[in-house]
Formats: C-alpha cells, structure tokens, sequence
C-alpha cells in the first residue's frame, strides 16, 4: 500500500511530515511540520509537484513582502512562519466532510487565490483585488511539503492525458491566462511579450491561441529557442541588440502592437513596453518589480497608451490554461528544467535559481523523492 493510501486510511492520527518554511528574510529552511488535518468543506492533498518560482526566490532575497509577517491574513487568519510554494499539483487523499463531486484518488491542480467574498472588490467580482487576499505559499501554508489541504470548491480536476509535471505549470499558466484575459485580445490583433521567461512564454502561447499575432523579445538567447520549439509561429526578437522597440514597431507597419505585455520586470522594460505599443494601445505589467522607473507621463497623455496591472488569477483563469493544456495548446515539457527532493531546494533548487546565468525555467519540487 503506497503512502498516500496509508495517510487517506488513518484519519486522525498526525504524522511529522517534511517542509520548506519560511521564518523571514533569507532564513528558509527545510523542518519537520505536523500533517494537516482535514476539515469539513476542504480536502487533503498529497503533493505531487511544486515549481520553484522567481517571487518565491524575491521574497527568499527581499522579503517578507507577500508573506504575511506581523499580523495574521484577514481571510486565512495565518502569519508566518509559512509552508512556502504556490505551484501545485497532487492528488486528493482525505476528504472533509460535506464535500461531493470529488473523490479521493483524482489528480487536480488548485486555484490557489483565497479571499472574503465581503469587500467591495469581491463584491464586484474583482477578486485578485481583495482587501485580505490570500495566495497559497504566502498566506495559507503551501505545497512545498509532502500534503497541503484547500478548499474543495477551489481544486481543478486534471484529465487524464495532462501529466502531473505538467500540472504543475497550471499556476504561472493562470497568471499568464489573466494577463491576456486583462488585455482583452481578439483575433489578428499584434502582441507583443516583453520577457519569455516561464510567464510570458505561457502569455505567448495564451495569446496566440486567442488569434492574435504574437511577437517574443527577450535578451536570453534559450528562451528565444524555446519559443521557436512551443510557438514556432512567434516572431522572434533579440533584444540584445537595444533596437526591439524599433524593430517591433517595423514589424507592425511602424505602428507598433495594440498590446504589450511585460512579463520581464526590469526596471527598463515598462518604459519600453510603453515606447513600443501603438498609439492608444495598451500595456498590461505582470511581473513583480524590484526596481523603480521613471516616465514621463506625457508619452501617455498625447498618445493616449493605457497601462494597466495584472495580478494573480482567478477560477476562470485556471479551468482556462486546464483546458488549454488538454487541448495541447499550452506545451510546457521544454520549461522543465529539473526534478529535485525537498531536501534539494534550498541548496540546489534557490542556488540555481539565483545563479547570475540562471539558465533555466522551472525546477520542479517532488515531496516524496
């Protein structure tokens, strides 16, 4: 009998489990936690995977900052020290009492946004803005650990033919599916993605599903391949040679994309973005900054750009990049950069990570390795 069925057959009895905790500003450690128990409305999943993902390595460097610190979550009542990781997928293991339609032994992948459903912005439906908002990893213990538990109402079943290394691409799939869906792109419209880390190569991919033309400018000659191997129709851009806005903007009949979205988050690329897209066109920013920039907000008033920010994601965003990868639109095999124990992540997976070449996309975290 494996050990997620030994786990699902003793209700009640609490096992010392491993996990990566965060207890502040590089001080991130791999410790002996207590399994959680499973409460009514929720399930228990054993972990299958976790990315490791540049904000984790951010707040690792420069936090806390996402991470709750100095007093408990409004909605999750939770303050560190935290379980960190936020890209998850696994398998549910328990069920909590009163949940249907689910069914121990189903892969899913979770929608891992939170919030009180009482404010005003969730209230209008904006719910990435909500005034508590809690995201798992940072607000709620996460998936850096051998089980998590989560709301039912917020876990994705995967089908059959997504592989649980892909799944766990789900969660920057939906931060880029919300980018896209912020911009609101129809068909034959010029996109342009500022940066194909692991982010924006999903935005890539996202947005030509959508029908649009879509144009990869990044600086990191691998990235730049490996759009050519998941969105061969992508037109390429080197920015290492410091011309992308013009050469975008020939491209585009010297007119420049309707929408460009920066996924990069230098401290020069808002500006860029800005530079690069059409008269009255749009910027959607959803990479997290470290640096400030500076702009002239006249660029804005005489051509009328709009520049908007994209956070998080929402239900509707994750079922989207579920079905995408179903459907084989959303290819993510060639953004697995390695597979590591917990006991790797921190002098392995953050090493890599923070490495100044930092050739790599993700690395995946399997709990029971």
């Amino acid at each position: 009998m494996g050990r997620s069925r030994i786990v699902a057959s003793i209700v009640g009895r609490r096992h010392i489990l491993k996990a990566i905790v965060y207890r502040g500003n590089k001080d991130i450690n791999l410790e002996n936690v207590p399994e959680p128990d499973v409460v009514s409305g929720e399930v228990k999943i054993s972990v299958d995977f976790c990315g490791i993902c540049a904000t984790d390595i951010e707040e690792y460097l420069y936090g806390p900052v996402f991470i709750d610190a100095y007093e408990p979550n409004k909605v999750t009542g939770k303050m560190m020290p935290m379980i960190t990781g936020h890209e998850i997928t696994g398998t549910i293991c328990e069920l909590g009492a009163g949940i249907s339609g689910l069914s121990v032994g189903q892969r899913v992948v979770l929608n891992g946004v939170l919030y009180c459903e009482k404010c005003e912005p969730c209230r209008e439906g904006n719910t990435t803005q909500c005034e508590g908002m809690a995201a798992v990893g940072f607000a709620r213990d996460g998936g850096l650990a051998e089980y998590l538990t989560w709301p039912a109402d917020k876990v994705v079943i995967l089908s059959d033919n997504v592989s649980s290394k892909q799944a766990a691409f789900a969660e920057p799939a939906s931060v880029a599916a919300h980018a896209v869906a912020k911009a609101k792109i129809s068909a034959g419209q010029n996109v342009a993605i500022l940066g194909v880390g692991t982010v924006g190569i999903l935005a890539l991919q996202i947005a030509y599903a959508a029908g649009a033309k879509v144009y990869a400018v990044d600086v990191n000659p691998m990235n730049l391949e490996t759009v050519k191997e998941v969105c061969p129709n992508a037109v390429i851009v080197d920015g290492r040679n410091n011309h992308s806005v013009e050469t975008i903007r020939s491209l585009t009949g010297d007119i420049g994309p309707d929408v460009v979205i920066d996924a990069a988050g230098t401290q020069d690329t808002p500006i860029s973005s800005i530079e690069m897209v059409r008269r009255g066109g749009l910027v959607v920013l959803v990479a997290i900054y470290v640096s400030k920039s500076e702009l002239n907000f006249n660029s804005l008033v005489s051509t009328e750009k709009a520049v908007i920010g994209s956070l998080a994601y929402t239900q509707k965003d994750v079922e989207q990049v579920v079905s995408l990868m179903s459907e084989g639109k959303l290819k993510v095999d060639p953004l697995i950069s390695g597979v590591i124990s917990l006991d790797e992540v921190k002098p392995i997976g953050f090493e890599r990570m923070m490495s100044p070449s930092k050739d790599i996309f993700r690395i995946l975290v399997n709990p029971k390795a």
